[in-house]
């Protein structure tokens, strides 16, 4: 497996977003990123994932909730990749995914576009 720091990952979990285009950061509205070292046990291959209400589904009624989370885990990011430049193609791939979910993209399309 790849060694890497959690410290390293989150950088480049940093980065990704860094370069999310500001007209698309701008319209991100009650979300946080983190990063984990290892997904739920039911599915340990998980790279990222999406907990929240996208912003397509959002109403009247959202107000006062708690901030919508991406999660990118170093784990399994580390164990797929074989070099730091497929984890940082990857982690990019992934930031962009769970992003895109926050708009209320779904994974058909995501594959769809290459982000599968």
């Amino acid at each position: 497996m790849l060694e890497m720091t959690r410290e390293e990952f989150e950088e480049l979990v940093a980065e990704a977003l860094d370069r999310i285009p500001p007209e698309l950061t701008r319209l991100m509205d009650n979300v946080a990123v983190f990063v984990e070292d290892e997904p739920p046990a039911d599915d340990p291959g998980l790279l990222g994932l999406y907990e929240g209400t996208p912003l397509t589904e959002r109403g009247e009624w959202y107000a006062g909730v708690l901030p919508d989370r991406i999660t990118v885990y170093r784990g399994p990011t580390l164990r797929m990749c074989e070099t730091r430049a497929d984890v940082v193609a990857e982690t990019e791939v992934t930031v962009v995914h769970e992003i895109a979910h926050h708009f209320g993209i779904d994974d058909e399309r995501l594959h769809a576009l290459g982000y599968g």
